[in-house]
């Protein structure tokens, strides 16, 4: 059985007449009848009733009509989920971020894309960069978002937004009077910072600004993560530095947040995609997220 037998089969069911489907499908009339005949001689049953004034489908013609169109709706389907796929707007995504991406900005950027794609279906994963980079290689792992320009082994990154630092320090903590503080005025003050792959690189960028300021570092304690980060510097451990577009998201009385001044750090956030990548669906979503950001 081919797909023209049911195509045929379809026209002559929907006309019940030989001469109009033949007509319909612009072909002769012999050639169709011939097709209906092989169609039944497979499939072991009597589709058509005919006389010399009329046609008429069977039971079981009626059963396979139905059946019929959906094999034809189930390949429309499959064209345009092809195309769609193409073009970038149908398909499954697997996108990561480092932890401490700023949330607000990747969650507006997430939430933009599913509004003009939202047949889409994304999948986001919180993982290292390091982790990024092998699930990439794997194929498991569309794209990602970390803080490390990647250039290695195929893999790439585009800077995609940059996000000043703000500092946090315990309420009670003298400097918690000023609205604004100068990297200065943090010089020689213990300090609390995210350690693991995914403080690491913003934590060479944070120590070089401070450097640069001539405020030597005095690093006391690397966190284990954010959460953790935000406890020691609640209890007095030390002042610590959070992303300015992550600072509302702190809501604690042990804790407040100050915007650094005469600059501020500067922290980039990285785009990190397979070099080669080839799939439609892909290469939208990194167009749309490069445009985007």
């Amino acid at each position: 059985m081919e797909l023209r037998h049911l195509r045929y089969f379809v026209a002559v069911a929907e006309e019940l007449h030989f001469l109009r489907a033949a007509q319909r499908l612009h072909i002769e009339q012999s050639p169709l009848s011939r097709a209906i005949k092989e169609l039944e001689t497979n499939l072991g049953v009597k589709l058509f009733e005919r006389t010399t004034r009329s046609t008429r489908l069977t039971r079981a013609g009626e059963v396979f009509l139905e059946e019929s169109r959906r094999v034809f709706s189930a390949l429309a389907q499959a064209s345009a989920s092809a195309r769609g796929a193409a073009t970038g707007h149908k398909g499954r995504l697997c996108i990561g971020f480092a932890e401490g991406v700023a949330h607000p900005r990747l969650s507006d950027l997430l939430a933009r894309y599913r509004a003009q794609a939202g047949e889409v279906e994304l999948k986001i994963m919180q993982m290292p960069l390091e982790q990024q980079v092998k699930a990439l290689h794997a194929g498991s792992l569309d794209a990602g978002f970390a803080f490390a320009p990647v250039n290695r082994n195929g893999i790439r990154a585009d800077p995609v937004w940059v996000d000043p630092v703000a500092v946090i320090l315990p309420s009670r903590h003298p400097l918690a009077a000023k609205s604004q503080i100068q990297l200065t005025e943090i010089a020689g003050e213990p300090l609390v910072l995210c350690g693991g792959e995914a403080g690491m690189d913003r934590n060479m960028e944070l120590e070089a600004a401070l450097l640069a300021a001539h405020a030597l570092p005095n690093v006391v304690d690397y966190a284990e993560n954010h959460q953790v980060q935000l406890t020691l510097v609640g209890a007095g451990y030390g002042l610590g530095f959070v992303l300015a577009t992550q600072a509302e998201t702190i809501q604690r009385p042990d804790i407040v947040v100050r915007q650094i001044t005469s600059p501020p750090p500067l922290v980039k956030t990285f785009l990190i995609y397979r070099g080669d990548e080839s799939s439609g669906l892909v290469s939208c979503f990194l167009k749309w997220a490069r445009s985007i950001s």
